[in-house]
């Protein structure tokens, strides 16, 4: 019964120690990628030009859009008109017939004035890592604004700049969001596993496919 009760403690102990070891070490990198391009973040007013801004999607019901991935759009149309870019990549979740996050995001832009041409659709944008290493491998990508919220921005940025795109950011925070708790521990764990995608695995996305010209045009993306 002793060495149980011995056995059982050096259990609970080893899963504790590696615990908070763990914890200490995700504090750490959410601390390193939350400041290394805090410098490349701009307000809508003051960015600087750039020819493409990467649209990253969030939760759609049918066309409907949620509020974060409606204020990320709405931004990125607040650029487009200002001039401050040319051409939109939305990047988002397309992977079931029944759940579609890019021609939800399409028609969005489209129905305020966006120009088909002008828009690029990556239907394959399964994960932030996945729409950044896209946009450098499929669309020829090495220099964008990168349209998210405050929340998310900070791995964004991190990831794209880590795989070698010249990429500053916008955040599109217009309101205030109820899942606003649930975003940010979500980020906390999210950004341990872009450090290892990155510093590590060196992850290939889920799907890459042919190179797409970023210059031409937007409708041959279409599906």
């Amino acid at each position: 019964m002793l060495n149980f009760r011995k056995i059982t403690f050096r259990i609970v102990f080893i899963a504790v120690l590696f615990l908070f070891f763990s914890a200490i070490s995700l504090m750490a990198i959410n601390s390193h990628i939350s400041n290394k391009y805090v410098s490349k973040i701009y307000s809508i007013n003051d960015v600087p030009h750039r020819y493409v801004a990467l649209v990253l999607g969030a939760k759609v019901w049918s066309q409907e859009l949620s509020d974060i991935l409606e204020d990320r759009l709405l931004t990125a149309i607040s650029l487009y008109r200002g001039g401050k870019v040319e051409k939109l990549l939305l990047s988002g979740d397309h992977g079931k017939k029944n759940y579609d996050e890019v021609n939800a995001m399409k028609r969005f832009v489209v129905e305020r004035g966006v120009d088909e041409e002008d828009i690029f659709m990556d239907h394959a944008g399964f994960r932030t890592y996945d729409s950044c290493y896209r946009a450098r491998d499929v669309f020829g990508v090495n220099s964008m604004v990168v349209i998210t919220n405050k929340f998310h921005l900070p791995r964004a940025l991190y990831i794209a700049n880590e795989l070698g795109i010249d990429a500053i950011g916008v955040s599109s925070d217009l309101r205030r969001y109820r899942s606003e708790n649930t975003n940010n521990m979500r980020e906390f764990l999210a950004d341990g596993l872009a450090y290892f995608d990155i510093t590590i695995l060196q992850t290939k996305p889920e799907f890459l496919g042919p190179r797409i010209d970023i210059s031409g045009n937007g409708l041959i993306t279409q599906d």
